[in-house]
């Protein structure tokens, strides 16, 4: 083989190989869970993530994809159960922030009404918060909670990064179509949303690096 084959041949190669993963996890460790406002979270001086969305829009599938654990995030089958702020620690280097799901009808009307003062507590006096990933299912349009959720993020000034979720449920045109009326609704730039599936993987390293942008800048500081 001469040299411009040998070359040509390593070229080949690296067109094959996967791209590195954005967010490799190396170590993950549950620390805790904020039941009340006011009550224990982690103090830490580390930069923060949080993860909101409806408690059907399939939050907890995402988080076991994008964490490449199959079990990080219990899967349940009853929407809504989670009533507390769930702390992580991700590679000793930042805070995962699990909030509870939202807007489940079946949920009543008291514990629902608790779970709102707990995430703006938290939202609001969290310090090291760098941004919020917020879910929507592709399927459907922003509900009331889910515009309640973004007035509330936009009073804040936290930044926002949004997932269209179930994106398997679709069939792909179906799903950019509904992409774009998302952003339109939305009023943001249609590449500001990542199309998701917990099912394929896709979007997991979009999303991943999305959130190791973030972390880094906010280093870069």
């Amino acid at each position: 083989m001469s040299q411009g084959d040998a070359s040509t041949a390593a070229e080949s190669a690296d067109t094959t190989r996967p791209p590195p993963d954005p967010l490799v996890i190396r170590s993950l460790e549950f620390m805790g869970g904020m039941a009340t406002i006011g009550g224990w979270r982690p103090e830490l001086d580390l930069p923060e993530i949080a993860f909101a969305g409806r408690s059907n829009v399939g939050k907890s599938s995402l988080l076991n994809k994008v964490l490449r654990r199959r079990s990080f995030a219990r899967v349940s089958k009853t929407p809504g159960r989670t009533r507390e702020i769930n702390f992580f620690k991700v590679n000793d280097a930042f805070i995962l922030a699990d909030l509870p799901g939202y807007g489940y009808a079946k949920v009543s009307k008291e514990r629902s009404a608790e779970w709102g003062p707990l995430i703006e507590a938290y939202l609001r006096g969290t310090k090291d918060l760098r941004g919020v990933v917020q879910l929507l299912d592709v399927r459907h349009d922003p509900t009331s909670d889910d515009r309640q959720m973004l007035d509330f993020l936009a009073d804040v000034e936290v930044p926002v990064m949004f997932v269209a979720t179930k994106i398997d449920k679709l069939s792909r045109s179906a799903a950019e179509k509904r992409v774009r009326e998302l952003a339109i609704m939305l009023q943001v730039e249609e590449d500001h949303i990542i199309p998701f599936s917990a099912q394929t993987g896709s979007g997991r390293d979009e999303l991943a690096g999305a959130i190791a942008g973030l972390l880094s800048a906010e280093r870069a500081q």
